[in-house]
């Protein structure tokens, strides 16, 4: 069995997870494969050989990708695994760990029925975005796994966002920003924003306004299959869209278009857990004394 592993290396971080997650996959004498760049910052930090194989790619012949850190850590892994189809898990040392959902302590139990196949398979929507002019930042990573956003740039004053779906015109948001968001992004920013949950298996997008000045803008779900386009205008002649957590800076002169990317990815769940589960633990879903 094939494994890579991806974390993020800065300092002060603790490796005690990283270190037990190796000792787990050595035991089972799986072939193992750390990220490049976190492995030649972290290799002194580390009891492992400095012959350790290590990737800066990923292939088909990958059985499996571990991220070791927060959430943030697998959405950034993502630019790895793209169309692949390599099953991803997350080991969560960071908060509050919506999709990296094994916790620290449960390391070689869930590891192990994860090696064994004791596991079940998510299946999940990505966006795709495209720019009119295009931009060179785009080129290799246009998609994101929760969701796309613009928003203002270098001004405390708002944005308006035109916005078609399927190329009908739907309204102008006077806000701060937009959120189009996947079912994975709805427990993200987009639900701080007043954004609603949506389940994984939805067939479904939502459009988030941020702090919206036109008062009866609400967020909207639509669809996954429309395609939607974006032109914004400001006080500045340049605004901000970010893709996870990958930022650019796009003219006001840019036509966006978004919609539902050619590929899913694969985020493995013990057999134990569901989605509906997780909400209820981490997001403390409907907690009320009278339960």
């Amino acid at each position: 069995m094939k494994v890579a592993i991806y974390s993020q290396y800065y300092e002060g971080k603790s490796l005690n997870s990283f270190e037990d997650l190796i000792d787990v996959l050595q035991k089972h004498e799986v072939d193992i494969y750390i990220e490049s760049d976190f492995f030649k910052q972290a290799c002194t930090s580390l009891e492992i050989s400095e012959s350790t194989s290590t990737f800066s790619e990923l292939d088909e012949s990958f059985d499996l990708l571990i991220s070791v850190g927060g959430d943030g850590t697998i959405l950034r892994a993502v630019t790895y695994v793209r169309a692949l189809s390599i099953p991803m898990v997350g080991i969560n040392t960071g908060r509050l760990g919506f999709l990296a959902t094994i916790q620290t302590d449960e390391i070689e139990t869930a590891i192990t029925h994860v090696l064994n196949g004791n596991y079940k398979t998510s299946e999940r929507t990505l966006l795709s975005v495209e720019t009119n002019p295009g931009n060179s930042e785009l080129k290799e990573t246009n998609f994101a796994l929760n969701e796309i956003a613009v928003s203002r740039k270098n001004t405390t004053s708002m944005i308006t966002v035109e916005t078609h779906l399927n190329d009908e015109y739907l309204t102008s948001y006077w806000a701060d920003g937009l959120i189009i968001s996947t079912p994975t992004g709805s427990t993200g920013y987009s639900l701080s924003c007043g954004g609603p949950v949506i389940t994984p298996e939805a067939n479904s997008f939502v459009l988030t306004p941020i702090a919206p000045h036109n008062l009866n803008a609400r967020p909207l779900v639509i669809p996954d299959d429309t395609i939607i386009k974006l032109k914004v205008d400001g006080r500045e002649d340049q605004h901000l869209m970010s893709l996870d957590s990958r930022i650019v800076t796009l003219s006001n002169a840019t036509l966006i278009t978004i919609k539902k990317a050619s590929f899913n990815v694969k985020l493995v769940e013990l057999l134990d857990e569901s989605f509906i589960d997780t909400l209820r633990k981490k997001m403390l879903w409907g907690e009320d004394k009278r339960n």
